[in-house]
C-alpha cells in the first residue's frame, strides 16, 4: 500500500469517527470546560452560605473538632466518620463527614479556630445541584457503570481522532500557512482554516484529556499494564490486622505516626476505616507537588498504628509516576493557572471541530452529486442528437 492510499485510508477514518462520536465528545468537553474551575466556584459558594473565617491564631487540634461534630449527631450511635478535610487556606473551613441513616455523605464545616459549627448538611445550592448533574454527566453520561466505560471508549476513539488529524494536518508541507486562516476567503476555505488550526493547536492536548479519561474507565486493566511495561511493583493493598480484645488507637497517636513518616508534608486530609480490615488512609502535599490536594498518602494499621505504606510522589515507582501523571494532564494543572485556563478552549474544541468538519463533510457530498441539466439543454441536447441521426 503506498502512501496516498495509507493517507486516504487515515482521512476516511479521520472523517467517519469523527461524526459518530462527535456529538459525545462535544457533551464530554464542554462539560469538562465547566468543572475545571469547579474549586473556586465551590469555595466562593460555600462563603456564601457558611459566611468568611477570620484567621484567629493557631488552628484548633484535629480531636477537637471532630469531638465538637460528634456531638451534634449523639442521638444517632449509627452515625460514622468518613473523613476530614483540612483547610487548604487560612479562611477556609475544615469539613467533617460522615454516614448517618439519612444520607452517606453528610458534610459539617466547622471553624479551625473556634470551633464553631458553621453549618452541616446545607441545603444544596443551585451550585451544588448543577455540579451534582455535570460530573456524572462527563464521565459516564448519568449512565453509571456502563456510561462510565462508555465514556472511557470515546475518549480512545478522540485520542485516535487527535493522532490522525496531528498526520492530516498540511502545516507539515508548508509550516507558516498551517497555522493561518484566511478570513477573507471563501467560506468553504475560512471553514477549513479554522478545523485544521483548532485541531493543530488543541490536539495534543485532547489527547492527554480524553487518553487519560479512558485509562481511568479501564483502570483494572491500563494499571496492571503500565507496571508491566515499566517493570514497576504494584503495591499491594493495606490491611488492618485485628487484635482480640484491641479497639482501634486512637487519632492522635496516629497521626504523630503518620506525619513521622512523611515529615516535610502539610496534612491534607484523613480517611477513617468503616470496617475492621480497612486502613487509616492519611493523606499529604508535599513541597514540590502542585495539587491542592496532594498526591502522598500514608497508610497506617487501626489497631497496632504500625506504618503499611507510604506513597511520596517523590519516592514512587516509574509505573506510580506515569499514574500520578495523569491528573495534572486530565485537568490541565501542569502549568498552573494558565493551562487551566488554555483547558477550557480545549473543552471547547470537540464542538468547534465537530462543526467545521460536518460543513467540510458536506461540501465534499454536494460536489459528488450529479449536476441536473436544466430542461431547455436537455431538449435541445435531445434535439441535436435526433438531428445528427437523421
Amino acid at each position: 500500500m503506498n502512501s496516498k492510499k495509507i493517507r486516504d485510508l487515515v482521512f476516511t477514518l479521520h472523517r467517519y469517527i469523527g461524526l459518530a462520536v462527535g456529538m459525545i465528545a462535544i457533551i464530554v468537553g464542554l462539560t469538562g470546560s465547566l468543572l475545571i474551575f469547579h474549586s473556586e466556584i465551590s469555595s466562593f459558594d460555600q462563603q456564601h452560605q457558611i459566611g468568611t473565617i477570620t484567621p484567629q491564631g493557631e488552628q484548633l487540634p484535629i480531636e477537637v473538632v471532630l469531638n465538637t461534630v460528634k456531638k451534634i449527631y449523639s442521638n444517632q450511635p449509627d452515625a460514622t466518620l468518613q473523613a476530614i478535610y483540612l483547610p487548604s487556606k487560612p479562611n477556609e473551613p475544615m469539613n467533617v463527614v460522615l454516614k448517618t441513616k439519612e444520607k452517606d455523605w453528610t458534610e459539617n464545616y466547622v471553624n479551625p479556630y473556634t470551633g464553631a459549627i458553621l453549618g452541616n448538611n446545607l441545603k444544596p445550592s443551585f451550585v451544588n445541584k448543577f455540579y451534582e448533574i455535570a460530573y456524572p454527566l462527563h464521565y459516564a453520561l448519568l449512565g453509571g457503570d456502563i456510561g462510565y466505560k462508555f465514556v472511557g471508549i470515546i475518549g480512545l476513539l478522540m485520542s485516535f481522532m487527535s493522532i490522525t488529524g496531528i498526520i492530516l494536518w498540511p502545516g507539515w508541507r508548508r509550516l507558516i500557512s498551517g497555522f493561518k486562516i484566511k478570513w477573507n476567503a471563501h467560506p468553504k476555505r475560512v471553514n477549513f482554516d479554522v478545523h485544521k488550526v483548532a485541531g493543530v493547536v488543541t490536539a495534543v492536548f485532547l489527547i492527554f484529556a480524553f487518553f487519560t479519561g479512558f485509562c481511568w474507565s479501564f483502570g483494572e486493566f491500563i494499571n496492571p499494564m503500565i507496571y508491566a511495561v515499566t517493570f514497576s511493583k504494584q503495591q499491594p493493598t493495606p490491611v488492618s490486622v485485628p487484635i482480640a480484645g484491641k479497639s482501634a488507637l486512637g487519632l492522635k497517636e496516629q497521626l504523630k505516626t503518620a506525619i513521622a513518616a512523611l515529615p516535610d508534608a502539610a496534612l491534607r486530609s484523613i480517611y477513617f476505616p468503616s470496617k475492621p480490615e480497612e486502613v487509616l488512609t492519611v493523606s499529604f502535599k508535599l513541597p514540590q507537588e502542585t495539587e491542592d490536594y496532594g498526591q502522598s498518602s500514608v497508610y497506617l494499621d487501626q489497631y497496632s498504628g504500625k506504618v503499611l505504606r507510604v506513597d511520596s510522589s517523590l519516592k514512587v515507582s516509574l509505573g506510580d509516576r506515569i499514574i500520578n501523571s495523569f491528573v495534572p494532564l486530565h485537568y490541565g494543572t501542569f502549568w498552573g493557572l494558565p493551562s487551566r485556563i488554555f483547558y477550557v478552549f480545549v473543552g471547547l474544541a470537540p464542538l468547534i471541530l465537530l462543526i467545521t468538519g460536518f460543513v467540510m463533510w458536506r461540501y465534499r457530498y454536494r460536489a459528488k452529486l450529479p449536476i441536473a441539466m436544466p430542461t431547455a439543454t436537455r431538449s435541445c441536447s435531445v434535439s441535436d442528437r435526433r438531428s445528427r441521426n437523421a
